[in-house]
């Protein structure tokens, strides 16, 4: 235990002064230095750690939730710089590997899509929503492009700028300009139409604080069809410097069942959680109403998800990398 202290408390310091580091850069757009700094960080914090970032003292806490602010804006700039650079281009999606995490989305895309069909079974949604898509929608693209060939994709943004990026990226692919659309709205204004969504992804850094993520979900829960899915991003271990951590207790009270947490050990950072709005109208585990009343979650092991499958995806990541 005293050992396992000491490496938390190693960690914690080496974080604190990349996130001193960060805060002095005069900007957070894409340079060297910040490219440095933001890899070291990410190095940092993949690999598996014993810390758990909700147990931290309160300047520790306070320094966390100010870098993934960072982070955020920091992610923000990078996308809108990527996204400039392949609009450049007559057809932006044959040139995606410019972006140096594309293997990353292709991966946690394939996994998100492969925990989808393996806990909500018979699933063919029509239409999907991405919540926070941003200037540089990799999974929606992802998505649409490798998985779900048939699904109209509703890409939601609150800046009307990163949705303009976005829109061109896809200007050149007839069959994606069909099926993709972008719009400006804040969740908290998204009402009847979330109804008609078979599943709902919500990125990572919408409500970046616990209760504000907790608002969002709930918002989300009283107004999706029921039987609806919904994929949320998470953050665990050390990975939560970088990205917030969603309690399943807060998916659970927005009414929603928990099919399944999973903690990727690998270059995947988020964690994914699955979950199936609370039938309302009908009982049994099929509804999620068992799920809704406090039963534990199904959590995957990170190492055993169909490892061969995962090697593959990562093989195409590397082969595949235009549409």
């Amino acid at each position: 235990m005293e050992a396992q202290n000491m490496e938390v408390a190693a960690l914690v310091q080496k974080i604190a002064g990349l996130h001193a580091a960060i805060a002095k850069l005069p900007s957070l757009s894409p340079s060297p230095e910040v490219d440095a700094l933001f890899t070291a960080l990410v190095t940092a914090c993949v690999p598996p750690s014993p810390v758990d970032v909700t147990k931290l003292g309160p300047e520790a806490q306070e320094m966390r939730e100010e870098l993934i602010r960072i982070c955020s804006d920091a992610e923000g700039r990078l996308e809108a710089h990527y996204s400039d650079v392949l609009n450049a281009f007559d057809n932006p999606l044959d040139h995606l590997d410019r972006f140096p995490y594309f293997s990353n989305y292709i991966n946690l895309s394939k996994l998100e899509h492969e925990l989808l069909v393996r806990h909500i079974p018979g699933l063919a949604p029509s239409r999907v929503a991405f919540i926070g898509s941003g200037p540089l929608p990799f999974s929606s693209l992802v998505l649409a492009a490798r998985h779900l060939p048939n699904t109209l994709f509703d890409n939601y943004d609150r800046c009307a700028a990163a949705n303009g990026r976005a829109r061109k990226l896809v200007r050149a692919d007839k069959d994606l300009c069909e099926r993709m659309s972008f719009h400006t709205a804040d969740v908290a204004d998204l009402t009847d139409e979330l109804s008609e969504y078979d599943v709902v992804f919500l990125a990572a850094l919408v409500g970046m604080a616990a209760e504000d993520k907790a608002k969002v979900v709930a918002h989300l829960g009283k107004h999706m069809a029921d039987g609806a899915a919904l994929v949320v991003r998470s953050a665990h271990g050390a990975r939560g410097f970088l990205y917030p951590i969603v309690d399943p207790e807060d998916i659970r009270r927005g009414g929603f069942g928990v099919m399944a947490v999973f903690h990727p050990d690998d270059e995947v950072i988020n964690s994914v959680i699955i979950a199936r709005k609370v039938d309302t109208g009908a009982n049994g585990l099929q509804s999620g109403h068992a799920l809704a009343l406090g039963a534990m979650p199904v959590v995957t092991p990170p190492c055993k998800m169909e490892a061969n499958t995962l090697e593959k995806s990562e093989e195409m990541a590397k082969k595949e990398v235009a549409f």
